[in-house]
Order: structure tokens, then C-alpha cells, then sequence
């Protein structure tokens, strides 16, 4: 990684170590975000076995002795945490929240990926490290972006509930971040103004994550969800960060190491 890349690694890594202590806390997964099924056998224990891989997967980021560790750890586990959410696909494949849930893991997992890529070592080329990685991790990224953005529209009621209430028009800013993330989203894709769109994407998902869920936390401070849904939030506006700083302002340079 650049010194230029670090602030958007140690962002990512904060996010991992708060859902790692939350998991802790509560003894649990990171509710709809990591639907795992009451069923599973051993639930409690895996819940507490997945917090211990944050969090300590989080802490490695932020040293360089175990940076690459923590890389090598992490993108499986997001791996898994994104084929947590095949069985809604299954059941629901035409409902757009269950992409939307799907999106919104996948970008986290691009941000897991593109360190993966620069950090894990690995001595040569391969489909998920390097240069490969990166590309693939950016294409992914540039897809999740599309059914997120779609959410804004189709739940457009919903997502203006979130809206802070101080800010006018707050159904115009639905519609206009729905349509923002769809664009970021192509732009990454088509390699029209990517770094812009990319960068755009990740303040996005900052600001959403300091307006809409600071202030649900100072409502509710010993209430579960809101701490949940920051960190997760917190985690994919990091992902975003980590992604978007990948891409230089010459589409065909390649990446410093």
C-alpha cells in the first residue's frame, strides 16, 4: 500500500474491529447484515468466533508485522459473509432489498479484496492478487454499486424516512443518491470519470454514515441496532475509500505497490 492508501486501510480496520466488539458484546452475528440461521448448530460459539476474526483481524491492519495475515484472514471471511446472503437470493431472486443486502456486502468485500490483493504477498499473479485482484475487486465493486443505488428508488419512501429532517426536499435527496450511486457505479465500470465516481461513491456513503446514524446512536446509545448499522455502514464507507484509492488519474498507469 501507498502512504497515500493508509488513511482508507485504517478506516476499513476500525470498522472491522467495532463489528468484531460488537459481535463479542452481544454474543451474536451483525443481525440482518450476516443472516445466519438460528438452526446452525454451535450459532453462540461461531457468533463469538466470528468477533474474535475482526476484531483481531481489524487490530492486524494497522501494524505492518501482521497487516498481510490480516488480509490473508479477512477476505475469506468476507467471502463466507457474502455467501451468507445466496439463500435470499434463492428464495426472494425479484426482490430488490435482498440485492440491495447483497450490494451492500459485496462492496464491503472489494474493500477486503484490494488489500488482500496488496498486502497478502503473494509471489506472483493470480486471479485474486495483484493487478488481477484489483481489476476484478473494481469491477465487482462498480456492479454493487447498481442495485444500492436502485434501493433509493424503489424504497423511496424509506429512504426518505432516513433523511435527516433538517434538510428540505428530503424525498429529491433519496431520488438523487439513488441515482448518484447508479452513476458512480457506471462510471466506475465504463471507465467514464472513474476516480471521480469513485471518490464520489465513498463520500457518499460517509456522509449517510455520519448523518443518519451518528445521530440514531445519541437517540438510542444502549440500543443495539443503531451501533450495528454505523459500524456496518462505517465498514462498506471504508470499503468504498479503499477501492476508490486504487484508481489514478490515468486509467491505463498501473498501481504502485
Amino acid at each position: 500500500m501507498t502512504r497515500s492508501q493508509q488513511p482508507a486501510l485504517t478506516l476499513f480496520a476500525i470498522g472491522m474491529i467495532g463489528l468484531g466488539v460488537l459481535a463479542l458484546i452481544y454474543g451474536d452475528f451483525a443481525m440482518v447484515w450476516q443472516p445466519v440461521a438460528p438452526w446452525i448448530p454451535g450459532r453462540t460459539a461461531l457468533a463469538y468466533a466470528s468477533g474474535v476474526i475482526m476484531l483481531l483481524g481489524g487490530i492486524g491492519l494497522l501494524f505492518a508485522p501482521t497487516a498481510a495475515w490480516a488480509a490473508r484472514i479477512l477476505f475469506p471471511y468476507l467471502i463466507v459473509w457474502l455467501l451468507l446472503k445466496v439463500p435470499a437470493l434463492v428464495v426472494a431472486p425479484k426482490m430488490e432489498a435482498v440485492w440491495l443486502g447483497v450490494g451492500e456486502i459485496a462492496v464491503l468485500l472489494t474493500g477486503g479484496w484490494v488489500l488482500f490483493a496488496r498486502l497478502a504477498g503473494m509471489q506472483k499473479e493470480s486471479f485474486v492478487a495483484g493487478e488481477n485482484g484489483v481489476r476484478l475487486a473494481r469491477i465487482l465493486f462498480a456492479v454493487s454499486l447498481l442495485p444500492i443505488g436502485l434501493s433509493h428508488i424503489v424504497y423511496v419512501k424509506e429512504t426518505t424516512a432516513l433523511v435527516p429532517a433538517w434538510l428540505p426536499y428530503r424525498g429529491g435527496w433519496a431520488y438523487l443518491t439513488g441515482v448518484g450511486q447508479m452513476a458512480s457505479g457506471l462510471g466506475v465500470l465504463f471507465s467514464i470519470l472513474p476516480r471521480m465516481a469513485a471518490y464520489a461513491e465513498a463520500g457518499m456513503i460517509s456522509l449517510f454514515t455520519l448523518l443518519v446514524w451518528i445521530p440514531a446512536i445519541a437517540a438510542a446509545p444502549k440500543t443495539r441496532l443503531p451501533w450495528t448499522a454505523f459500524f456496518i455502514s462505517w465498514a462498506i464507507a471504508s470499503a468504498a475509500w479503499v477501492v476508490a484509492r486504487t484508481i489514478t488519474s490515468k486509467p491505463t498507469s498501473k498501481l504502485h505497490s
